[in-house]
């Protein structure tokens, strides 16, 4: 037995002559006032680009998205990219009169600045106003697959292009020329400052034990290709001696600190607080780390010399470690929901605070540093609720109460532009396309700067 598909067609209803004129006119309302939106929005960008720039978000958050996203709702991505088109927009005054006027839709705008610079920003301009998003979005997509291109041809030519060239000049010495690609040179460049800095810490030890000063010593001190030198053959020694091996990628490495009791409960009380080098850190920073860290307690005779050591142990047990990351979820700095963070005491151990899962709260890095060292506060509420104040007491609420907004904001905006002169209606970011198909190919051959002739 056969059986038929059916396929559902709509039909196609054809407006009166009366509704075909309101339909225009509601048309040409929704034109005008998208219009009207993307010239706010060229607006508010200039207003992002210089709270940016002048670190406005910088009150215990960690980016201007991240700002964005507390303050005015942002999702976390939107807000980057609202940052990411308001800088790229400051170096683009092309770009960002023609969103200023309405003439360009803030898609065409975002997509425009991924590739744009003053040098293609005019004809990157053109064709924003002679196509739709959907072929700017076709462009910048072709114009990026050779700016890629000519990128990786670039690498593979600087690749080529490295050598390193070792012989013996006729008095003996050996002579090294070489060209290395970036990234490489970068680790070389890491590698002779920890060398030289070694050789420098080395020296100084000697001198101090042999009881001279750097004054003292008659040499003139090494200079700094001499240094370079020093430091090439204690990496190259190291090497030979430890084995070429990189190691592992995720080595970790522990900090010591050493710090007295009375400071860790009092950042005012007198008493020492230093890395195992002897390099001195402040009392907040010790307490910080002494969060959600080992601690080895080591008792001191009047003399200074240990007399007793306890073992290691953890300031946050492993179970409770895992409770509190399932509570939590991250960092419970408002804005932020860090997934990754530390534990931190409410009230810190030190001055009597418990261990305990209502005295522990988690933070990242960044806004732990801003609690201990910065002056934000935080404190548990009677309803269990984490209540956060800034550095001058006043409130850091969760999420902030929206704006007042206007009884009439389509009018205020409307008003507000022709204030500046502006005169936006139903055309103004109408696109000059005439219907005719794309071809991305030969626009990029025309319009890129590296495009193959």
């Amino acid at each position: 037995m056969n059986t038929a598909s059916c396929v559902s067609i709509a039909p196609i209803i054809e407006p009166t002559v009366g509704t075909t004129a309101e339909l225009d006119r509601l048309g040409d309302e929704i034109a005008e006032l998208s219009a009207q939106l993307d010239a706010a929005t060229a607006r508010l960008l200039d207003l992002i680009r210089e709270f940016d720039a002048r670190a406005g978000w910088n009150t215990g958050f960690r980016s201007c998205a991240e700002w964005l996203s507390w303050r005015v709702g942002l999702d976390r991505g939107a807000a980057r990219e609202r940052v990411r088109v308001a800088r790229a927009l400051g170096s683009l005054p092309r770009l960002a009169q023609a969103l200023a006027r309405g003439e360009l839709s803030y898609s065409k705008v975002r997509a425009l600045t991924r590739v744009a610079t003053p040098e293609t920003e005019e004809r990157l301009l053109a064709v924003g106003r002679a196509g739709t998003a959907e072929h700017v979005e076709r462009i910048v997509r072709g114009w990026r697959r050779v700016d890629r291109l000519a990128e990786a041809q670039e690498t593979a030519r600087r690749h080529t292009r490295r050598a390193v060239h070792v012989y013996q000049d006729e008095d003996g010495m050996v002579v090294i020329r070489g060209r290395l690609a970036p990234e490489v040179g970068a680790v070389l460049i890491q590698a002779l400052t920890a060398a030289r800095d070694a050789l420098y810490q080395r020296a100084h030890a000697q001198n101090v034990s042999a009881g001279t000063s750097g004054a003292d010593v008659s040499a003139e001190p090494p200079t700094m290709a001499q240094q370079q030198a020093d430091a090439l053959a204690l990496i190259a020694e190291t090497a030979l001696h430890h084995g070429i091996d990189p190691g592992a990628p995720g080595e970790r490495y522990q900090v010591v600190v050493h710090v007295d009791a009375p400071v860790l409960a009092d950042a005012d009380a007198s008493g020492q607080s230093v890395l195992d080098d002897g390099a001195h850190v402040c009392a907040e920073t010790s307490q910080r780390l002494a969060c959600d860290a080992s601690r080895v307690v080591m008792r001191h005779d009047p003399d200074g010399r240990v007399v007793e050591v306890g073992a290691r142990t953890r300031t946050i047990p492993p179970a409770l470690r895992r409770a509190l990351h399932h509570r939590d979820r991250g960092c419970r700095f408002p804005g932020c929901g860090g997934r990754f963070g530390q534990g931190h005491h409410i009230r810190h151990w030190a001055r009597g605070g418990p261990t305990t899962l209502s005295n522990l709260a988690m933070l990242c890095r960044r806004h732990h540093r801003a609690v201990h060292e910065e002056g934000y506060q935080v404190e548990r509420q009677s309803d269990g609720e984490l209540r956060f104040r800034r550095p001058d007491g006043r409130p850091l609420p969760e999420s902030p109460a929206l704006p007042a907004v206007p009884g009439d904001p389509v009018g205020m905006l409307r008003a507000r532009h022709d204030e500046c002169g502006l005169n936006i209606h139903a055309r103004t970011a109408m696109p000059g396309w005439l219907g005719e198909r794309l071809d991305v190919g030969w626009a990029i051959d025309v319009l890129h700067p590296l495009a193959a002739p």
